[in-house]
């Protein structure tokens, strides 16, 4: 199950993958469960990415609001 922050770490890493700290605490849980990947650094920063993974349990929670 995840926390909260995790849920919204996962949520910031969908819409605005750009705008996410590399260094959360958070994306080290998500990476575990195969939930986001971690690209490398094009422009010195790496940048998150949903998994389909994490994009099925976004999708999932979106129907259950």
């Amino acid at each position: 199950m995840l926390s909260p922050h995790e849920l919204a770490t996962l949520m910031l890493v969908k819409n605005a993958p750009d705008r996410i700290e590399p260094d959360r605490i958070e994306l080290g849980a998500l990476r575990e469960l195969q939930l986001i990947a971690i690209e490398p650094p094009e422009s010195g920063v790496p940048l998150a990415r949903v998994t389909p993974r994490g994009d099925a349990l976004l999708r999932a929670v979106s129907r259950v609001r």
